[in-house]
């Protein structure tokens, strides 16, 4: 894919500041599942200083696929997955340590874990209540649960083998339930509130410890490794905007009793909204204003879809996707530049920042600029 520069605002292509320090790659070795020896490669450099490296040949988690069957909602299943890693990072130093997919939890053990912590309604009695008896049931039974994330960390030793040095588990639990009272019938919605998510969790959270633990035919066999948990609060099945962590803890080696929980302030808000107008009135407002600005010199503009990653109420990261009908590239580089400009006058630079100017086609042109960076970077897509 080809990418156009404009020499006159700056513009540097991302992949610069992605290029390898190093390119000897370097080789370890592992076992595989059959517990037989085989050659791998470590890349031998990172996308960033704060990115994990992985193993290649890449191995998939033994839970393939199971979490697209459970989450319904692709914003949520990113930030399960990234988010995840994102807290495994204050654990497992990603200068030390390689990231590998889970290898341990299978589909079975996942399964099984969400039908034994979840409510199993009896369907012959179900048939025979009335309607609204049977919303009643629903939600005096709400099922919360909803996946189980695993993710590896490897070390390397000094006779160049490399193993498990810690593992994290994101628990996923709803924060809305719904439910169909028969297949057809419209669906009902009950809020879960966020002391019984809280309760579920940690109740979860235990049990899956305590199972991986245990040396057992039936539970997993997993090393005894420090263990991180996190417990995720989805939204619900149709936000634009994920879900976000509310809690973790990290259990040693040795240890099968979780003690206590760190609670995490995290929030993914979408702009406009009233959410966003009410929490946070200034960002709202930056916002705002931005997307009338741009909407005063480009007709086919239709609006700006914002969304505001926090912690501890402080904006982290921004991303804003801009949807437009172009009729040339011209007036790509155009909307582009112009963008540009409004990103330098508006926007503070304490925070990561994401614009994707989208059309019909796709993305047409990525502006990103890093946490403390003066000028923003900018790819035009062709």
């Amino acid at each position: 894919m080809k990418r156009w520069s404009i020499a006159l605002l700056s513009f540097l292509l991302i992949l610069a500041s992605c290029a390898p320090e190093d390119t000897d790659d370097e080789q370890v070795v592992q076992e595989n599942e059959d517990a037989e020896q085989q050659t791998s490669i470590v890349p031998s450099y990172k996308l960033n200083d704060e990115s994990y490296r992985v193993i290649l040949p890449y191995q998939t988690s033994e839970a393939r696929g199971v979490i697209t069957n459970q989450m319904g909602n692709r914003v949520d299943i990113d930030e399960l997955e990234q988010g995840l890693m994102r807290h495994s990072k204050d654990i497992f130093d990603p200068e030390e340590l390689y990231f590998q997919e889970g290898q341990y939890l299978n589909s079975n053990h996942i399964f099984g874990w969400i039908d034994a912590n979840n409510p199993q309604l009896d369907e012959d009695e179900l048939e025979d209540m009335e309607d609204e008896d049977k919303i009643k049931t629903y939600k005096n039974n709400p099922r919360i649960l909803t996946h189980i994330l695993e993710q590896n960390y490897l070390k390397r030793n000094e006779d160049n083998t490399v193993e498990i040095a810690g593992i994290s588990i994101g628990i996923a639990l709803k924060s809305v339930y719904r439910f169909q009272t028969d297949i057809g019938e419209p669906s009902h919605y009950e809020d879960i509130p966020m002391d019984e998510m809280l309760e579920k969790g940690n109740e979860v959270a235990q049990a899956i410890l305590t199972e991986m633990r245990v040396e057992s035919d039936e539970s997993p066999d997993v090393p005894d490794v420090p263990i991180m948990i996190a417990l995720y609060r989805e939204e619900e099945h149709s936000s634009p905007v994920p879900g976000n962590f509310v809690a973790k803890t990290v259990v040693e080696s040795g240890q099968s009793k979780i003690n206590n929980w760190d609670t995490i302030k995290e929030e993914n808000i979408l702009f406009p909204s009233n959410e966003g107008k009410d929490k946070y009135p200034e960002d709202h407002e930056i916002i705002s204003s931005f997307g009338t600005e741009i909407g005063e010199f480009f007709p086919n503009y239709v609006g700006v879809i914002g969304r505001g990653f926090y912690v501890n109420e402080e904006l982290r990261k921004l991303t804003i996707e801009i949807p437009i009908e172009f009729y040339g590239k011209g007036e790509v580089i155009g909307f582009t530049q112009y963008t540009y400009g409004l990103i330098m006058d508006m926007f503070a630079n304490n925070f990561d920042l994401e614009v994707r100017i989208t059309s019909s086609e796709g993305l047409e042109s990525l502006i990103t600029r890093e946490y403390g960076d003066e000028e923003p970077t900018v790819n035009i897509l062709d």
